[in-house]
């Protein structure tokens, strides 16, 4: 009897070497795009070796060239969006609990970030205790593009960015590279991607810290920190039109920019991210976070901007979404609350533990 491999176990190849466990993303032609079977797959791998002691630490990677992830199948969120489908609210509520897993495991957790990084991309390795760029590195929560809000615990490490940095990445999706991302605490060490391989081999034989004092170093410059007075100004209004009116008077041609990418993004997306970014430092713990962001995407799921946000940048390609409401100014505080409402049975409970104390070899 011919048993046909489950594709999950294609698209993430698991193995072990040394002491270290190793997740590789392998879907390099989608970019490494999440489905709900690769979460499944890493969530029963990491259960399983956070009790295995020959497994001292778990490293994530991605196949091909192009980068780590690029988030989630967006195709497949499209057509269920668009048939009023579950699969989506299901597929979340695994990945969320996963980035939760991945934020207290117990042993550490390398997330190898280099090239594209985005969206559920993030959350497979921002929420790691060792998070590792490279000069290839590009990290962003494009979410508002698509008529969607950052989520897998995005709004949680965008608001604990300094200042308003993560407002100014949230509401714009901009990608940074790896002395911005270090900057905003998405990363933790600067590597150059040439030494990825040889600091792979040393993860078989010793602790990460005592590796990693090999091959640290100083990333290129960034952009951000220059950029810290007018970001920090316009994006602590409270209103999005009121933050829109300080890019524009700001008289700096970045701020200016900043403020045309807002309004071509979905105004309701826009004012929603807002919000969630502004109630995400008030409510605790990254669990509690999650729990917000699943309402939230489960209210964008029966929005009409998430599927002509797709249809325009992922399906057709014509760069034109028809955003409904079409202006800012008539996204009102009443449509954003409903995204924040509870949504009867379909809650997200999550328990917040301590992280366990990590191996000592």
């Amino acid at each position: 009897m011919n048993h046909t491999p489950h594709p999950a176990h294609d698209h993430v190849l698991l193995r072990t070497e040394g002491h270290a466990a190793h997740i590789t993303l392998n879907r390099p032609k989608a970019l490494n795009a999440l489905t709900h079977p690769m979460v499944l797959r890493i969530d029963e791998a990491l259960s399983a070796w956070a009790d295995d002691p020959r497994v001292a630490q778990v490293v994530i990677d991605g196949a091909g060239e192009r980068g780590l992830c690029a988030g989630g199948d967006i195709r497949a969120i499209h057509e269920d969006a668009r048939t009023g489908g579950t699969a989506s609210a299901d597929f979340w509520r695994d990945e969320y609990r996963l980035n939760a897993l991945i934020a207290r495991y117990p042993k550490p957790y390398v997330a190898l970030m280099d090239g594209i990084v985005m969206g559920g991309g993030v959350g497979v390795s921002a929420h790691g205790s060792v998070r590792i760029v490279t000069e290839r590195s590009k990290v962003a929560m494009p979410e508002t593009g698509i008529g969607f809000v950052p989520d897998v615990g995005g709004t949680y490490l965008l608001a604990l960015a300094p200042g308003e940095l993560g407002t100014h990445l949230a509401l714009t999706g901009a990608p940074v590279g790896a002395a911005d991302a270090l900057l905003c605490g998405l990363a933790d060490h600067f590597v150059p991607s040439s030494q990825l391989p040889p600091l792979v081999k040393d993860l078989s034989t010793s602790p990460v810290h005592d590796v990693l004092e090999r091959y640290v170093t100083q990333p290129p410059p960034g952009t951000l920190d220059a950029a810290r007075d007018w970001i920090d100004h316009c994006y602590a209004a409270d209103t999005a039109e009121e933050i829109i009116e300080r890019l524009r008077a700001s008289g700096v041609p970045a701020a200016k920019e900043a403020a045309d990418t807002l309004l071509s993004k979905s105004p309701t997306a826009v004012k929603v991210t807002l919000a969630a970014l502004r109630r995400a430092r008030h409510l605790g713990p990254l669990e509690r976070v999650l729990e917000q962001e699943y309402r939230v995407s489960c209210a964008a799921l029966a929005s009409a901007d998430l599927v002509e946000g797709i249809r325009a940048q992922v399906i057709d390609k014509d760069r034109d979404p028809h955003w409904s409401p079409a202006t800012l100014a008539h996204v009102t505080p009443a449509h954003v609350d409903r995204y924040f409402a509870p949504p009867g049975t379909r809650e997200l409970r999550l328990d917040a533990i301590a992280p366990s104390q990590e191996v000592v070899w």
